[in-house]
């Protein structure tokens, strides 16, 4: 056969499977006869709203002189590590703005971080292609700095995101630009398990963001530049055991939602998704029109404790608070005083759902709350569940909303959110 032959045979079966791909877009389409905020609207749910006043930026943690890349919250709440290409990793007391640490790290191109579940220990990973664990207990060397306690090398490429396995101080995923996942065993240093690459079910391109679901450790879900998020199961590695599409773009960002049976990600095609992990239906698409044509990709997410809001930040500097059952807009961070002034590019909410922090270009953390009250209370809320039909299939959602405890009143005067901003 010759190389033309060939060529007009691969040209062929591109031609065939472009056009099952776009007749099983169609078939699913028509199998989704509405969407959360369809039901959502449907039912008479009341808006979230905030106002302009109602989040002031309260801190800016300041100390990094380099790009901010990445953040992790510990479990306590109190304290925040973040990753910066100033080639160093600081953990800061959140409440009071001091530097707990200050990390040199072996490479200055790093792209990711994260605390251990005890928050004792540190992990961080970028264009080395090794993820490198710190204990921050350990005592420093004769230079001051803290050595390097495990380095987990087999990645070809970079490494652009890793988490520690909920209530597992010695199991860590990455995921990275050779197109895998792996998970390790921290305490050996070895890989336990890989996810894709030689497996036609794998990524087809770099692997950007992980997620690991907090009601069942085993299954967690990851996004790629080849446009999809993929669910897996660390008991089988050598298959996904979902692919989920949408995205006409990088997928950025993937975060499971609380209840998880369901995650969220955010992508280059400036939209932020929300997808079932039992039916691998797209259940809303977040999208905000904007007057100039220009779309600034989605580069992180967070949920709320309830899951009713969805915080999402952008290369624009943005950070959209969006209404997940009514998929609106509720309030732009980035609108408020004092906010960044560059591109977002990390955001995370602490354990407990009283804080919310952000890292930028800018170089700079900051810390935003109620503008009468300086310390952020416990926000805990009374619950109402509705059911949701998406085609054949009847979905729960716990949502959680009603009046605050302790602050009284419903969604709509919600006021005691921190905004932290790191910088």
């Amino acid at each position: 056969m010759s190389v033309t032959e060939l060529k007009e045979r691969h040209l062929a079966a591109t031609e065939t499977v472009n056009d099952l791909k776009n007749r099983l877009k169609h078939r699913r389409n028509s199998l989704l006869d509405t969407d959360i905020a369809g039901y959502a609207r449907s039912q008479g749910t009341a808006p979230v709203s905030f106002g302009a006043t109602d989040l002031v930026c309260c801190r800016t943690l300041q100390g990094h002189t380099g790009k901010v890349y990445s953040l992790d919250w510990t479990s306590e709440r109190n304290r925040i590590v973040s990753a910066s290409q100033d080639g160093r990793l600081i953990v800061w007391n959140a409440l009071t703005r001091q530097k707990i640490h200050a990390v040199r790290l072996p490479c200055a191109w790093v792209m990711t971080c994260a605390f251990s579940p005890t928050g004792q220990s540190v992990a961080c990973g970028g264009l080395d292609s090794v993820c490198s664990i710190f204990n921050i207990n350990s005592s420093t060397d004769k230079d001051g700095n803290l050595p390097v306690s495990r380095m987990l090398s087999g990645h070809k490429g970079y490494v652009s995101s890793c988490q520690y396995v909920p209530d597992e101080e010695s199991h860590l995923i990455t995921g990275s630009g050779d197109q895998t996942c792996v998970l390790w065993d921290v305490t050996t240093g070895l890989k336990t398990s890989v996810f894709g690459g030689e497996f036609q079910s794998g990524h087809t391109a770099d692997v950007l963001s992980i997620s690991i679901n907090g009601s069942n450790s085993r299954m967690f879900a990851s996004g790629s530049c080849d446009s999809t998020a993929r669910l897996w199961d660390t008991r089988v590695a050598s298959r996904a055991v979902r692919t989920f599409h949408g995205h006409e773009g990088d997928v950025n960002a993937v975060k499971f939602f609380p209840d998880g049976n369901r995650f969220g990600t955010g992508g280059d095609d400036g939209t932020c998704r929300l997808f079932d992990i039992r039916t691998g239906h797209q259940l809303q698409v977040y999208y905000q029109q904007h007057s100039d044509n220009d779309i600034p990709p989605v580069t992180s997410i967070a949920f709320s404790v309830s899951g009713r809001l969805l915080f999402a930040g952008y290369t624009n500097g943005d950070c959209y608070v969006w209404d997940t059952l009514l998929a609106k807009v509720v309030l732009n961070l980035g609108s408020l005083q004092d906010s960044h002034e560059s591109r977002i590019s990390c955001l995370g909410l602490s354990a407990d759902g009283s804080a919310l922090c952000t890292g930028s270009w800018d170089t700079n953390l900051k810390d935003e709350k109620h503008a009468t009250d300086c310390r952020a209370p416990r926000i805990q809320y009374y619950g109402a569940g509705i059911t949701l039909f998406i085609g054949p299939h009847a979905l729960s959602f716990n949502y959680k909303y009603g009046h605050l405890v302790g602050i009284g009143g419903s969604l709509s005067n919600l006021r005691a959110l921190w905004f932290i901003i790191i910088q």
